[in-house]
């Protein structure tokens, strides 16, 4: 069953220099990243419309074959590298949503 990992900004980037560098090797990454994990992405920081709480300062949908394939790509080696220089720019929510 598909999974989804929904990633919420929840404030401002103060590290626009760590923001880059995290894209950066996210972007050299990505072929290996839909190769070895399936990874889809269905949203990058879309335009969005408030309904019922409080927004995010953007958001991401990426979709996966299902968990176990999310997690690997979570806990991968690659994307660990990238991981701290995402925290460090600016502040973050994660969720892993199992698909129907």
């Amino acid at each position: 069953m598909p999974a989804y990992m929904i990633v919420t900004r929840e404030g401002p980037i103060a590290d626009q220099e760590a923001m880059d560098i995290y894209s950066a090797m996210n972007r050299a990454n990505a072929a290996t990243f839909v190769a070895h994990y399936g990874i889809r992405p269905l949203a990058v920081y879309g335009a969005q419309q408030l309904l019922e709480g409080e927004g995010a300062d953007g958001a991401i949908i990426l979709e996966f074959p299902d968990a176990a394939k999310a997690r690997a790509w979570y806990d991968s080696p690659e994307y660990q590298a990238a991981l701290p220089y995402r925290m460090k720019a600016a502040p973050y929510r994660v969720l892993l949503v199992e698909g129907l």
